[in-house]
């Protein structure tokens, strides 16, 4: 029988910041709640994109930019935002960045 939860006592080190590039990595994919964290390098970005699932993006550390719906906000830590499927987002990373990504039931 798998544990009755997940726990994780430091969620960033999940993440190790890389040299390059982007590192993600899935942490639970249950009940229809897909979660994943997402490491930058400084000066890396997601371009723009849709999910066709409602998401939650929350940054947990490092400087950035955020664009969603065509509106630009900083990406900054305690940053968090919920969008329905299909909205066009992305997000570029001025320093190394951490940020986890909720994608919601259909």
């Amino acid at each position: 029988m798998a544990a009755p939860y997940t726990f994780f006592g430091d969620l960033a080190a999940e993440a190790p910041a890389p040299a390059r590039g982007i590192l993600s990595q899935t942490l639970s994919n249950e009940a229809e709640i897909e979660f994943s964290i997402f490491a930058f390098a400084p000066g890396e970005q997601l371009s723009e994109h849709t999910s066709a699932r409602p998401a939650i993006i929350h940054i947990l550390d490092g400087e950035g930019e955020l664009t969603v719906g065509g509106d630009s906000y900083p990406a900054r830590p305690g940053t968090w935002l919920r969008m329905a499927a299909d909205v066009k987002h992305s997000l570029a990373a001025r320093t190394s960045m951490r940020m986890v990504l909720y994608l919601l039931p259909r």
